[in-house]
């Protein structure tokens, strides 16, 4: 299924770089819903819910890893009929004015490239996903100790008292734990800089690419030096070839 966007030229519109970009997003809401409704009836799949970034991050990662390496594109964008292509610029000496569009070719992804898109697709979306967790348990932690006190000390009375069930605890165990609690408060602290950061350079490049400024959409797609570009008309019909043509695979 492709969705077909009107615009003209093979750079896409502001419009058509967001939807892909959502999309994502919005297919995580609709599954994470439908698994819980399901979970009424079907208590096992509780434990889903209960690891849903690692589910859905491989879920992405196997939709972006077919999809790149068969349409040289995001998952999302292959739905808009996008494709990423290399940017190669070059440098007319004779003009010292560059215009836009001149000097700049696009040719097919390259291997790393491929492997570096996932990267910035999936794997960077997964630990920023639960950095977001810790800092929201390190958070509600904090809420709870303002309005109710300290519940550390508490848990390490009652381990002095009973002493049997204190000596069943490790000093290995004990040390991993003060070490996590310090990690989640060092990331308590981090997270707000770098989402501040991350939404500040997502909000800029998305800007400057509203404003025809660059031809980038995103710091990860400068970084791999890659443009999204509209499929040419004969890409499109290969893939609706392959689409029409995908279920005589099962048959054979």
């Amino acid at each position: 299924m492709l969705f077909q966007v009107g615009g003209q030229g093979t750079r896409p519109t502001f419009f058509e770089m967001a939807a892909a970009q959502q999309l994502p997003a919005s297919l995580r809401a609709a599954l994470t819903y439908s698994i819980g409704v399901l979970a009424l009836r079907r208590p096992f799949l509780h434990k889903v819910l209960d690891h849903e970034d690692e589910f859905f991050s491989l879920l992405m990662l196997v939709l972006e890893t077919h999809s790149l390496r068969t349409t040289d594109a995001s998952f999302s964008e292959s739905l808009y009929g996008l494709r990423r292509r290399t940017v190669k610029i070059r440098v007319k000496k004779e003009d010292a004015r560059p215009n836009s569009g001149d000097g700049i070719q696009h040719s097919g992804l390259e291997k790393h490239q491929r492997t570096l898109s996932v990267v910035f697709l999936v794997v960077l979306p997964y630990f920023k996903s639960k950095l977001y967790s810790i800092y929201n348990k390190e958070r509600e932690a904090r809420l709870q100790a303002s309005l109710w006190g300290n519940g550390d000390e508490t848990v390490e009375d009652a381990e002095y008292f009973s002493g049997g069930e204190a000596s069943l605890v490790s000093r290995e165990t004990t040390i991993r734990a003060r070490l996590m609690k310090k990690i989640q408060k060092i990331m308590f602290v981090c997270y707000p800089w770098l989402h501040a950061s991350s939404e500040g350079m997502s909000f800029a490049y998305q800007l400057l690419y509203l404003l025809d400024a660059t031809g980038f959409y995103s710091l990860g797609l400068h970084a791999l030096g890659i443009h999204v570009c509209r499929a040419t008309g004969q890409e499109l019909v290969l893939d609706l070839n392959r689409i029409e043509n995908l279920p005589l695979y099962f048959y054979q």
